[in-house]
């Protein structure tokens, strides 16, 4: 099973592809940290996640795009853009016929971890242990994207 897992965000956008295979530890395939320039407009910010995203489903082709669900945040007008860039990654996705999977910060956390209040440093030494990374990963949101992909082969077993 090929999973896409995403961290959504519209400034940046954490992006990783494992393969579950039938026996053995979840391979990575891919990760990225995909940003868009806060000299862009928001509507092409969007178009850019979007084209991100259908270029990631088409060359991986996977069989599940799972993604982090919206925490309440303090900022609402962050909030609704996140909001705006999930609605147009899950769109993408569904637009390719990939099944859809949300798993909240507490999901992920308990997955990785067997803790639902690890902190983020926590969870990253966990992801660094259940999946080998063949390159340097600068960013918390890549991270992320690789334990919700994780998260969703834990859950699909």
């Amino acid at each position: 099973m090929i999973i896409l897992g995403i961290d959504p965000g519209y400034d940046r956008l954490g992006i990783a592809v494992i393969e579950k295979p039938l026996k053995g530890k979840e391979v990575l395939i891919y990760s990225d940290c995909f940003t868009t320039s806060p000299k862009d407009s928001i509507y092409d910010r969007l178009k850019a996640i979007g084209g991100e995203i259908s270029r990631i489903i088409e060359i991986y082709k996977p069989d599940a795009l799972a993604i982090e669900t919206l925490f309440i945040t303090k900022n609402q007008k962050t909030a609704m853009r996140v909001s705006e860039a999930r609605g147009i990654i899950i769109y993408e996705g569904l637009k390719k016929n990939v099944l859809i999977f949300e798993y909240s910060p507490m999901e992920i956390k308990m997955a990785i971890t067997s803790d639902g209040t690890s902190d983020k440093e926590r969870v990253t030494r966990m992801v660094q242990i259940l999946v080998t990374i063949p390159k340097k990963v600068a960013l918390d949101d890549e991270y992320d994207a690789i334990a919700v992909a994780l998260t969703h082969s834990a859950c699909a077993r």
